[in-house]
């Protein structure tokens, strides 16, 4: 096996390659790896690593060479899987890596914004509460999970993690559909369609993929249909949301708050609807929810693992 490893530094320099090492028989690795650099770096090699750059028709027509593609991520969008299946490329991924870390940010985020969290940081910072007339501020309204409603809609390993921390919290769980699902109960939970579902939820959470069926599932319309109380909170996917209705929503009072960790452009150069200062009860951070060294070194021995089954 002769494996290169195209944007090795998406993983960090803190983990330990090793485990890769042994299977593959040694590892050529770059940090990153520019559009334009891929097929000469790949030219020789029968084993990809990749996580994110894109993967087209043009490279698996340039490498015939090539028979395996490791994916260290779950998503695959970044991959031709067409033209793979064409040239007889087998494509595999990473899963059930990150549910401890995915639901401790996604429940970090959603704490954040039913406390205000940082919008009562920064009130301290700015001075505000050594002007208060009394002991305390309460100039932002702070809303008690116990005994709201969490909506889930993606529930895979990651939707499961995050079912069990609101339990603990008190949040009663409710599913909801995605395109192609039937309404129905799963593990105890109720899955409702879409517009029911939404009407329901006072905090919904996304941890679906992002598909063609998927793309701007909570648009505009899905928006109105939520309370306005309502928060968001997406640590799966940028595009699963119109970005630029949820913007709108927000300064509307629309609904009450959103935590995003990931945005459609990422990262985003080009600026993006939802990093304008202005927009009330907002949180992003930086595609940063997976990123604990625990799950990025259960990431490499997975992928070890996966590459073990690949014939020599």
């Amino acid at each position: 096996m002769k494996a290169v490893f195209l944007d090795a530094a998406t993983l960090g320099h803190d983990v330990d390659l090793e485990p890769i090492e042994e299977v593959t028989g040694g590892l050529t690795c770059y940090p990153r790896t520019e559009p334009e650099e891929v097929t000469e770096r790949l030219q020789g090699f029968d084993t990809l690593l990749v996580n994110k750059v894109v993967i087209g028709r043009q490279h698996f027509e340039a490498c015939p060479e090539l028979e395996t593609i490791a994916v260290v991520a779950t998503g695959l969008n970044n991959i031709d899987l067409q033209a793979a299946n064409d040239h007889g490329v087998q494509v595999m991924n990473v899963t059930n890596y990150g549910r401890s870390t995915v639901a401790q940010h996604t429940m970090a985020l959603i704490l954040a914004l039913a406390t205000r969290l940082l919008d009562y940081d920064r009130d301290v910072r700015a001075g505000r509460w050594g002007e208060s007339d009394m002991f305390c501020l309460m100039n932002h309204p702070i809303i008690e999970l116990e005994g709201k409603t969490l909506g889930i809609i993606g529930y895979g390993d990651l939707g499961q993690g995050v079912a069990e921390r609101a339990k603990a919290f008190g949040m009663n769980i409710v599913l909801g559909c995605r395109p192609g699902q039937k309404p129905g109960v799963v593990d105890g939970y109720e899955r409702l369609p879409l517009e029911e579902f939404l009407a329901v939820v006072d905090v919904l959470s996304l941890h679906c993929l992002l598909t063609e069926d998927t793309r701007h599932l909570i648009g505009r319309r899905e928006l109105t249909l939520m309370k306005p109380g309502a928060l968001l909170v997406n640590t799966s996917r940028g595009g699963l949301v119109d970005e630029v209705a949820l913007a709108d929503a927000l300064r509307n009072g629309e609904i009450a708050g959103a935590g995003f960790d990931v945005l459609t452009e990422e990262p985003p150069r080009h600026g993006n609807p939802l990093l304008d200062n202005a927009i009330p009860n907002l949180i992003v951070t930086p595609h940063s929810a997976w990123a604990s060294r625990e799950a990025r070194q259960r990431i490499v021995e997975i992928t070890a693992d996966n590459l073990k089954s690949v014939p020599l």
